[in-house]
C-alpha cells in the first residue's frame, strides 16, 4: 500500500515530521491489524540493520518501543483473526489507525537519521532530539486512548502495554552531551576562520576522522553534496550561513587531511544533483520499453490529488497538504473552506511554495526529457542562495582552499592537477567571492595550460573552471589578457576531447563576448567564428544554444560582419532559422548583421534565407516572429530593389504580415508596416506576383508611426546575458 509520503529521496530529506499524515484508506479490522504488524516488523528489522552514528540513544529507545508494539499487533492477529472486522468497535479501529500513523512517522524519523549526512545530523542535533521526544509523547497519547478492555489482552501483554505507556509519558527530552560537544567544536572551527586563522591540525583530524568517522576524500565529497542539496531545497528552518560555512570547512578538510590523490580523478565528471536524483526518481516510476513504445508512470506524490495531473507549481496549504497551485486556487475560489484530502478546515488561504517537491519534479522531467515549465520566479539557484547566505567563515575557508588547489595545479603531478581542476570547477560554480579569489590566486594560467591535455576529463574540468570563473565580470579582462588563453579556448572549441568541453568552450566565448571590447578580438581569433558556426549546425541542443548566443553577441559589433560572412556563420544562422531551439536568436543576429548592405544583398539574393524567415513568421513564438519580420524589413531597407522584389514575391507573406499587423508585438507591427510600404512601392514600379499588397493603408500608417523613437536596426531577443552554469 502506498502512503502519501511513500516517495522520499535518499539524498534529499524533508524534515521527517513535517506535514499531515493519514492512515491507509479502506483498511479496518483484520486487514488493518495485519498492516500494522507488517509495517511495525519491517521498521524494527530495518532499524536493527542500521548503525546510528548520531541520535543512537534516542533511536534505540524508539526501536525498543516499536518491538513492544510488534508483540501487541502479533497477539491481535492471533486473537481476532478474520473476525476482527465485525468484533472491533469503531473507536478501537480509530485508535489503531492512529497507531499506524505513529509507526509510519517513527519509520520516517529513523530513516532520516540513518540516511542523512553526519554533519547535517550534527547541525540539527537539538531539533532532531526534540522530534524523538515529540514522537514518544505521541505514542503515550495514542496508548492512553486505546480501549485495551475491548481488545481482551492477555495479562502479560496488558502489563507490557501499560509499562510502555508509563515509560513514554515519563520520557524526557534528551540531547547527547558528546554530540553537542562535537557540534560546538564544528562551530569553533568556523569561528577560527572568521578571525582569519585556521583550525588546529590535530584537533581537526581528531574531529573529522575519529569522532565524525570521515576517513577519506570520498566521504568528504558525499557530505558536501548532501549539505549543498539541503541549501538548495531550503526545507528546514536553519541558518544557511552556518551550512555554507560547514561546506567550506569540509572542502578545506578534504584536501588538508586527505591530500589531492583520488581514485576517481580520471573518471568523467558526474552532475551529482542530476544523476543521483535520476536514479532515485526512477524508483518511483514504472518504465516499460517495447520495440518502439515507451510508457512512463508518474510517481503518485508528483500528482495533484485534485486534478490527478503532474503538478506544475506545488504549494502547501495550512493543513500541510500539497496541491498544484491552479487546482487548489480554483477549489478555494469555488467557496470551499476545507482541505480536499483531510477534510480539515483551512485556517487561512496562504499557499506556500513547495520548493523541494518542485525541484524533484523538474529533475524527474529532465531525466525523461519531458517538458516542464517552471513558474515565473519559482526557480531558485544554488548560486543565488550561496550569495545570500555567504559567511565570513565560508569565504575565508574557501580562499585558503583555493590557494592550496592553485598551488597543486601549478606544481603537482598530472593526476593531482586533474583533481585540482575538478575542485576549482566545483568551487567556481557558486559565489562571486569564490570566482574572484580563484582568479586572484593565479588559477587562470594554470588552468588553460591543461587545455591541451590528452586527459579528456582534465581538459573538460579546466575549461569549465575557466567558464565558471568568467561569470564574474572582473575576471573576463584577466582571461582575455592572458597570453594564449583565447587561442586555447578556441582550440578546445574546435578539437575538444569531449562534447561537453566543446560546448563549454562556446559558452565561455559567449560569456567573454558580453564585453564589447572583446567581441572583435574573439571574431578575429583564427577558427573561432567557423567553429561556432559548425557547432550551431551540428551540435547538440545545448551546444547550438551556446553557439548562437556567442554569435549573437559577436554580431552586435559593427566590424565583425566580414568574418562572420567569410567563415560561414551567416549561412549557419540562416539555416538555424528552421530549428525552433535557436531560431529566435538566429533571427535576431541576422537582423543586426543586415545593417551592412553587402550582407543584406548577399542574404537577400538567396531564396532559402527568405523562405526560412517567412516560415518563422508562421510558426515561431511572438518574439521569434518579431525578429523574423525585423530581419526581412532590414534586409529590404539595406539590400535595394532586387532584394525587395525577392521578398515581395514570397508566397503567403502578405497574409502573414496582415496577421502580425493585428496580433503581433508592438515592434513587430511597426516593422511589418514599414515592410508593407517598401513592398507597395516595389509593386507600383515592377510587376510582382504571389501577394496582394493592398493592405489597409490606415492600419499600415498607424503602425508605421508608432514607436518612432526606435531605430530601424533595433533587435529584441529574449536571451539571458549571463551564463546558465551547469552544476559542475
Amino acid at each position: 500500500m502506498t502512503s502519501p509520503f511513500a516517495y522520499l529521496s535518499v539524498r534529499r530529506r524533508r524534515f521527517p515530521l513535517a506535514g499531515a499524515f493519514f492512515s491507509p484508506s479502506g483498511l479496518s479490522g483484520a486487514a488493518l491489524i495485519h498492516a500494522l504488524a507488517a509495517l511495525c516488523s519491517d521498521v524494527v528489522a530495518a532499524s536493527t540493520r542500521c548503525s546510528f552514528r548520531f541520535q543512537g540513544c534516542n533511536a534505540r529507545s524508539l526501536v525498543r518501543r516499536l518491538r513492544v508494539l510488534v508483540f501487541l499487533f502479533e497477539y491481535l492477529k492471533e486473537s481476532f483473526g478474520p473476525v476482527a472486522s465485525s468484533s472491533l468497535p469503531p473507536s478501537t479501529v480509530l485508535c489503531l489507525r492512529e497507531l499506524y500513523i505513529f509507526v509510519y512517522r517513527a519509520k520516517l524519523l529513523l530513516e532520516y537519521c540513518s540516511q542523512s549526512s553526519r554533519l547535517w545530523l550534527l547541525l540539527r542535533n537539538p531539533q532532531i532530539s526534540g522530534n524523538f521526544h515529540d514522537i514518544a509523547q505521541e505514542l503515550a497519547t495514542a496508548l492512553d486512548v486505546l480501549p485495551l478492555n475491548s481488545l481482551r489482552l492477555a495479562a502479560d501483554v496488558r502489563e507490557q502495554i501499560d509499562l510502555l505507556r508509563l515509560q513514554c509519558r515519563r520520557s524526557k527530552f534528551f540531547v547527547d552531551p558528546e554530540e553537542e560537544e562535537l557540534r560546538h567544536k564544528i562551530h569553533s572551527f568556523l569561528a577560527r576562520f572568521e578571525t582569519g586563522g585556521v583550525p588546529d591540525p590535530e584537533e581537526l583530524r581528531n574531529t573529522f576522522v575519529d569522532l565524525l568517522g570521515i576517513q577519506d576524500a570520498g566521504v568528504c565529497r558525499t557530505e558536501i553534496e548532501f549539505l549543498e542539496e539541503q541549501m538548495l531545497s531550503q526545507d528546514e528552518d536553519i541558518d544557511l550561513s552556518v551550512v555554507s560555512g560547514v561546506i567550506a570547512l569540509t572542502r578545506y578538510s578534504r584536501f588538508f587531511l586527505f591530500g589531492f590523490h583520488e581514485v576517481e580523478a580520471d573518471k568523467p565528471f558526474i552532475d551529482v544533483y542530476k544523476f543521483s536524483r535520476k536514479r532515485l526518481l526512477s524508483q518511483g516510476s514504472s518504465l516499460r520499453e517495447g520495440s518502439s513504445d515507451f510508457s512512463l508512470t508518474i510517481p503518485k506524490d508528483f500528482c495533484c490529488t485534485i486534478s490527478l495531473d503532474l503538478m506544475k507549481d506545488p504549494v502547501v496549504v495550512s493543513t500541510g497538504q500539497t496541491y498544484d497551485r491552479a487546482s487548489i486556487t480554483q477549489w478555494i475560489e469555488e467557496g470551499h473552506r476545507t482541505c480536499p484530502n483531510s477534510g480539515q478546515t483551512l485556517t487561512n488561504s496562504r499557499l506556500v511554495p513547495n520548493r523541494a517537491l518542485r525541484n524533484l519534479i523538474s529533475q524527474w522531467c529532465a531525466a525523461y526529457s519531458l517538458p516542464n515549465e517552471t513558474p515565473d520566479g519559482a526557480g531558485v539557484s544554488i548560486d543565488s542562495i550561496t550569495a545570500a547566505c555567504a559567511s565570513e567563515a565560508a569565504i575565508e575557508a574557501n580562499r585558503i582552499t583555493a590557494l592550496m588547489l592553485v598551488e597543486q595545479l601549478s606544481a603537482g603531478s598530472q593526476e593531482v592537477k586533474a583533481v585540482a581542476a575538478r575542485e576549482l570547477r566545483l568551487m567556481a560554480k557558486t559565489g562571486k567571492e569564490n570566482r574572484s579569489f580563484i582568479a586572484e590566486a593565479g588559477a587562470i594560467p594554470a588552468l588553460y595550460r591543461l587545455f591541451r591535455s590528452t586527459n579528456p576529463v582534465a581538459q573538460e574540468n579546466a575549461l569549465t573552471a575557466i567558464l565558471n570563473i568568467s561569470i564574474h565580470d572582473e575576471n573576463k579582462k584577466k582571461i582575455m589578457e592572458e597570453n594564449g588563453c583565447l587561442e586555447l579556448i578556441v582550440y578546445v572549441l574546435r578539437y575538444g576531447l569531449t562534447t561537453e568541453a566543446r560546448e563549454n568552450a562556446a559558452a565561455t566565448l559567449f560569456s567573454l563576448s558580453a564585453v564589447h571590447d572583446f567581441k572583435k578580438m574573439i571574431a578575429d581569433e583564427h577558427g573561432a567564428v567557423a567553429a561556432l558556426a559548425d557547432l550551431l549546425m551540428q551540435g547538440s541542443p545545448r551546444g547550438k544554444k551556446d553557439a548562437v548566443m556567442a554569435l549573437f553577441n559577436l554580431s552586435t559589433h559593427p566590424e565583425s560582419w566580414s568574418h562572420m560572412l567569410n567563415m560561414g556563420a551567416v549561412s549557419a544562422l540562416a539555416g538555424a532559422l528552421r530549428d525552433e531551439i535557436v531560431a529566435e536568436e538566429a533571427a535576431g543576429a541576422l537582423t543586426l548583421l543586415m545593417r551592412h548592405h553587402i550582407l543584406a544583398q548577399t542574404i537577400g539574393s538567396e531564396d532559402t534565407a527568405i523562405t526560412n524567415l517567412v516560415g518563422l513568421m508562421k510558426r515561431g513564438t511572438p518574439k521569434a516572429k518579431e525578429n523574423a519580420i525585423a530581419a526581412l524589413q532590414e534586409m529590404c531597407r539595406r539590400g535595394g530593389s532586387n532584394v525587395i522584389q525577392n521578398v515581395a514575391k514570397m508566397p503567403m507573406l502578405g497574409g502573414l504580415i496582415q496577421t502580425i499587423l493585428f496580433t503581433g508585438t508592438k515592434r513587430a507591427r511597426r516593422k511589418a508596416a514599414l515592410l508593407v510600404r517598401m513592398c507597395q512601392r516595389c509593386e507600383s514600379s515592377t510587376a510582382t506576383h504571389g501577394n496582394d499588397w493592398s493592405i489597409n493603408n490606415t492600419l499600415v500608417r498607424n503602425n508605421a508611426l508608432r514607436g518612432s523613437n526606435y531605430q530601424s536596426g533595433d533587435v529584441s531577443v529574449s536571451m539571458p546575458m549571463t551564463i546558465q552554469v551547469p552544476v559542475l
